[in-house]
């Protein structure tokens, strides 16, 4: 336990929440929040277990994605190195979110908070290479740069200004509906050209729907899954198909450039 940093004052504040918790059931009432949460049955050293393991699953899911995608796209391929950052910044995401819901610190809460929100610029400057960026580099090149400046005044708001919950999450749904709406816009445009593109139609919508899972409070079921663990445990397949996706996508441009090499 204490290798995770559990102290003896963690310790105690667990038994207490728990003793608190048995109380307010005994005499009929709701089951409380402490500090926001909900009360979960920790497992060995993990805090938030059912999050904690969904999380690794996650990462693990994009892992082996990733290994297929290297293994079936050759670099060549003009998405490939942009394909493969989204890749590593995905993981190391995950395995943020890992920590976290292993043992909530100050640290791992905000990593976590930041490397989600790095997920979605970086799917947002993904959607931007593929729809603009392979015809004008400099105008991708210019908005990566956009979007890393975005993300640095985000980070440093909340890290030295305040931590505000609020403005995290309506930032986040923010630049969110901008990625679900430029990756759905391309999409309709080109899904009778691309018919594998109907793979990332679903991968969006799916993923703005899964996120009203958010929207539920409810006490953990068996003192274990919440809301955010069964959003956590549904994501895995959807990153599997979004994989699925960005290699069609890859193969196709690889295709593509070939053909025009032969015509030239």
């Amino acid at each position: 336990m204490s290798l995770t940093g559990w102290t003896c004052r963690d310790d105690c504040k667990y038994e207490c929440m728990w003793l608190t918790v048995g109380l307010y059931v005994q005499e009929g009432y709701r089951v409380p929040q402490f500090h926001g949460k909900w009360p979960f049955s920790r497992f060995l050293f993990f805090q938030e277990p059912a999050s904690a393991f969904a999380s690794f699953l996650n990462g693990l899911a994009n892992f082996v994605m990733l290994t297929r995608y290297k293994a079936s796209v050759p670099p060549s391929s003009p998405m490939y190195h942009t394909c493969i950052a989204f890749a590593w910044v995905s993981l190391n995401a995950w395995f943020w979110s890992t920590l976290f819901h292993t043992r909530e610190t100050d640290v791992t809460e905000k990593m976590d908070y930041f490397c989600a929100s790095t997920v979605i610029l970086h799917s947002i400057y993904l959607c931007c290479v593929r729809t603009l960026g392979l015809k004008r580099p400099a105008f991708a090149n210019a908005f990566g740069g956009f979007l890393i400046l975005f993300l640095a005044c985000h980070v440093s708001y909340l890290t030295l200004v305040r931590f505000d919950y609020g403005y995290n999450m309506a930032a986040n749904v923010a630049i969110g509906l901008l990625n679900l709406f430029w990756w759905l816009g391309w999409c309709v445009r080109n899904q009778q050209r691309l018919p594998y593109v109907r793979k990332c139609v679903v991968v969006v919508l799916l993923l703005q729907g899964l996120a009203l899972l958010e929207l539920l409070d409810f006490p953990p079921l068996f003192w274990t899954f919440d809301a955010h663990a069964i959003w956590h445990i549904s994501t895995i397949p959807v990153n599997v198909l979004f994989y699925s996706f960005l290699r069609d996508d890859s193969l196709y441009l690889l295709k593509a450039n070939s053909d025009i090499l032969k015509i030239d």
